[in-house]
């Protein structure tokens, strides 16, 4: 079995400077990776790919990250996909996340939590016992919060900004920020994209009724 060092990882961006600094960071942190252009290039080789990372910019011109995230379901379901997304992207990163995206990164990330999420991806495509576990600890702290917790979650899961959330609930956008503060602390997120990464976990998008598309 291949170690978490020779996994590759690949990285789709048609921002060839973005593209060159991802493989950069990686090539630093002793990841091996190829980088493409568009998803159609990466498409002529994803029928020899049966391992590793996929990296893919979301907003990409032709094919989009979320078309290249479903090919890539359809075909290799168990290879792991990180999307970008630009800030303010919630709504794509959640659509993301319920075709089958392992996790999202908004813009501007941090380089160690990029490779914390590449990690992730290899360590949790090779164990799903972890992520039972983790299932269950992300449960309890679900319990735990209050109703209107609940509720600004709900919001910020449907993609959401503050001020529409505020607006629904009949609260001021500043005390939405309060509540997503508390959030953040309660779950032990370290980001949005973190805690809205719990949330598909435990599955509040379907509890939550909020439509598709």
């Amino acid at each position: 079995m291949s170690t978490m060092a020779d996994a590759m990882i690949y990285v789709i961006d048609d921002d060839d400077a973005v593209r060159q600094s991802l493989e950069f960071l990686l090539s630093t942190a002793g990841f091996k990776s190829r980088g493409f252009d568009s998803a159609r290039a990466f498409f002529d080789v994803l029928p020899q790919v049966d391992s590793g990372c996929i990296i893919t910019d979301v907003r990409m011109p032709e094919i989009t990250g979320i078309d290249l995230l479903k090919k890539v379901k359809e075909v290799k379901p168990s290879l792991p996909v990180i999307v970008i997304t630009g800030h303010g992207d919630v709504a794509l990163a959640v659509e993301a996340m319920k075709i089958g995206a392992i996790d999202f990164l908004e813009k501007p990330f941090d380089d160690d939590g990029l490779i914390a999420a590449v990690k992730a991806a290899l360590s949790n495509a090779a164990d799903t016992g972890k992520r039972q576990a983790e299932l269950g600890a992300i449960k309890e702290k679900l319990a735990a919060l209050s109703n209107r917790e609940h509720q600004v979650l709900d919001g910020l899961v449907a993609g959401h900004p503050n001020k529409t959330i505020a607006f629904d609930l009949g609260i001021s956008p500043r005390t939405v920020e309060i509540y997503r503060a508390n959030l953040m602390t309660k779950m032990g997120a370290n980001s949005l994209s973190d805690l809205v990464r719990m949330a598909m976990l435990a599955d509040i998008l379907r509890d939550s009724g909020t439509p598709n598309g």
